[in-house]
């Protein structure tokens, strides 16, 4: 049986979850994840531990955060004066919006918390700072 190794391009099922157990995403009821092993498609902790695998063959695989979506940054928690947001934008903490930056990049942030005065906008990722646990099964090397 041939091992995937880097530049393959595999299919696979996953089920990602937090350290508590939580579910964070899954292909359960969706096509396999496709990618190519070792371009930076996916995670790299999560890319690295497919390498060796066979077709048919099951892992369970522990992400650190530097390895998956990096450690929380306090620098990119951001106070905004509540009056430069207009009245139609939810603040609602847990809220996900979309800035721009002046060179039209578009940001995602979550809604950290709202005061009258301010509100606290978190441009970390979700999972940022998090070890993620995933079960993986190899369907296909290409």
């Amino acid at each position: 049986m041939s091992q995937v190794k880097a530049g393959d391009t595999v299919r696979m099922h996953y089920e990602g979850k937090l350290d508590d157990g939580t579910p964070f995403d899954s292909s359960a009821g969706r096509d396999p994840l496709e990618f190519t092993v070792g371009s930076g498609q996916i995670i790299p902790g999560l890319d690295q531990a497919v390498a060796g695998m066979e077709v048919g063959e099951k892992k369970t695989v522990t992400v650190a955060p530097q390895d998956a979506y990096g450690e929380r940054d306090p620098q990119r928690v951001q106070a905004v004066p509540r009056e430069q947001i207009p009245d139609h934008i939810p603040t609602d903490p847990g809220t996900q919006l979309q800035l721009q930056t002046p060179e039209g990049q578009t940001v995602p942030v979550t809604v950290a918390g709202a005061t009258e005065q301010e509100v606290m906008l978190d441009a970390n990722h979700p999972l940022a700072g998090q070890n993620l646990t995933f079960d993986v099964e190899l369907v296909e090397i290409r």
